[in-house]
C-alpha cells in the first residue's frame, strides 16, 4: 500500500534547471467532481505557479494527448478551456521540445520552457496518470 496518494501528474525537467510539473493537491471541497492541482514552472530565470481544476475528462484528454505525442505530434493540452493551457512541442524553437504554459484568462502570462526530458518520458507519464487515475478518480462524483 502507498504511504501517500500520487501528487506529480506531470514532471518534466532536465539537467539546466528547467521543470514543468502538474501536482495534484487533493479533493476540490467545494466541487465533488474536482481535484485541485496547480501548475508550476521553475527555471534558472523565472518560477511561478498556477491554480489548475482537474476532472476525469482533464485526465482523459491528458491520457490522449500521451497518445499523439508517442506518435510524434505536438500537443495542446486544456486549450479553449478556463483555466490555464499546456502545449507540448516536440521540436521547439531551440531545437529540442518545449512546455509552453499559457495562462491567457488570468495573468495574461505565457511561458515557454525548453527541456530535454528522459528518453523514456511518455511511459513514465503515462504510470503518473494511471497512478493518480487509479487513486483520486474513484472520489469524485460526477
Amino acid at each position: 500500500m502507498r504511504d501517500s496518494p500520487p501528487r506529480e501528474l506531470i514532471s518534466l525537467a532536465d539537467d539546466e534547471g528547467n521543470s514543468v510539473t502538474v501536482r495534484v493537491l487533493g479533493r476540490n471541497p467545494r466541487w465533488t467532481a474536482g481535484l485541485d492541482a496547480e501548475i508550476v514552472v521553475r527555471t534558472p530565470f523565472v518560477s511561478g505557479r498556477v491554480d489548475l481544476a482537474l476532472y476525469v475528462a482533464r485526465l482523459e484528454s491528458w491520457a490522449d494527448a500521451l497518445d499523439r505525442l508517442d506518435a510524434g505530434e505536438d500537443v495542446a493540452w486544456m486549450e479553449m478551456s478556463r483555466g490555464p493551457s499546456l502545449f507540448v512541442q516536440l521540436a521547439g524553437e531551440y531545437g529540442c521540445p518545449e512546455v509552453i504554459v499559457e495562462d491567457e484568462s488570468g495573468s495574461m502570462v505565457t511561458l515557454r520552457v525548453p527541456l530535454v526530458p528522459p528518453e523514456d518520458w511518455i511511459a513514465d507519464h503515462r504510470r503518473r496518470l494511471r497512478m493518480v487515475m487509479d487513486h483520486w478518480v474513484p472520489m469524485l462524483s460526477g
